[in-house]
């Protein structure tokens, strides 16, 4: 008589395989999508902290520290991604579907209309901009070349704010500034003008007294703009680059986009608490306008400018694969 300690080894080899195959399917279903829990991604402080509170449950927000690949691992269990559209040419358009919001995409004003339009054909109807900000020179103190940065960036390149500029991060953003400036090797002169390439810190490398001119989107530097009377910002005459905030939804999401949400940051009393914020909407002068009274007079002329600047403000449509070995081979190719 075979007694429980004496198992055949078949029979307990079973018992170990079915024990694996349980197990292996929990962490499956771990690691599913959650039907009741849609998942929006989005880097830090991307969103108002104000909107972003009134995306109600079952949504669940997850902080993204970095895009490292086309097709990242978590895009899979993601159900709306919000980035910054610098972020774009990160990722393959083959890996989002269409944002299918056509009640919201039929309010949206002239400028994000051109933004979309100038999508590659790749993106289009897979983008969806909810924010625009356009990059502004911040200064600390009042600025001697005040003049000349209110018409444009060739002020960058004045020999008194040599080693004095702090620049961003993205060679790309650094290149179309220096193709909109009149002076020789403009490029050259601009990277030569840095104190340093870093958006991220630039704000704190500016209080601290490292550095007398950043630039950086007005919606990142809005806060400080409204509690330290030593900063000034310029949007130049001659237009500027636009931060654009997107949001996208992976291939393999089933969550429509939650319309009712983004809505809410269309009207008020939510619209004018997040214009005096620096953020803004993508809809119609006209409805931007009337909901102004938060933002400080002094700096409504930013928030919304003319329409003849903001006319002269362009886009940094995503670039392909190609084009970024072509931009990434110029910009090594000059010196520091």
């Amino acid at each position: 008589m075979i007694g429980p300690s004496a198992q055949p080894v078949s029979f307990r080899r079973r018992q170990l395989l079915q024990t694996g195959l349980i197990a292996g399917l929990s962490w499956l279903t771990g690691c599913a999508r959650s039907n009741d829990s849609p998942l929006l991604r989005a880097p830090k402080k991307s969103l108002p902290a104000l909107w972003q509170k009134q995306l109600k449950a079952p949504w669940r927000i997850a902080e993204l520290e970095a895009i490292n690949s086309s097709d990242p691992p978590w895009l899979s269990s993601t159900d709306l991604l919000t980035i910054g559209d610098g972020w774009l040419s990160r990722l393959d358009p083959g890996s989002f579907q269409a944002i299918d919001a056509a009640p919201l995409q039929a309010q949206l004003g002239p400028a994000s209309e051109r933004f979309l339009s100038e999508l590659p054909s790749d993106w289009k109807g897979k983008i969806f901009p909810v924010g625009v900000s356009p990059w502004v020179m911040l200064f600390r103190g009042e600025p001697a070349l005040k003049g000349q940065a209110a018409n444009s960036w060739d002020v960058l390149l004045q020999p008194e704010l040599k080693g004095n500029v702090l620049l961003p991060s993205s060679p790309r953003l650094v290149m179309s500034l220096a193709e909109h400036m009149q002076g020789p090797d403009a490029l050259r002169s601009l990277k030569q003008a840095a104190i340093s390439f870093d958006d991220r810190h630039a704000l704190n490398w500016l209080l601290q007294g490292d550095a007398q001119v950043a630039v950086l989107p007005l919606q990142r530097c809005m806060a400080a703009l409204l509690r330290d009377q030593r900063l000034h910002a310029v949007l130049p005459a001659q237009g500027a680059p636009l931060n654009w905030t997107v949001m996208l939804r992976p291939r393999s999401s089933k969550e429509p986009l939650p319309q009712d949400w983004v809505k809410k940051a269309w009207e008020e009393p939510l619209l004018s608490r997040m214009l005096s914020a620096g953020w803004v909407p993508p809809l119609a002068r006209s409805q931007l306008s009337t909901a102004m009274s938060r933002v400080p007079k002094r700096l409504r002329s930013l928030v919304l400018p003319s329409e003849e600047i903001w006319q002269r403000c362009w886009n940094l449509a995503p670039l392909d694969p190609s084009e970024q070995e072509a931009l990434k081979a110029k910009w090594q190719a000059l010196p520091p």
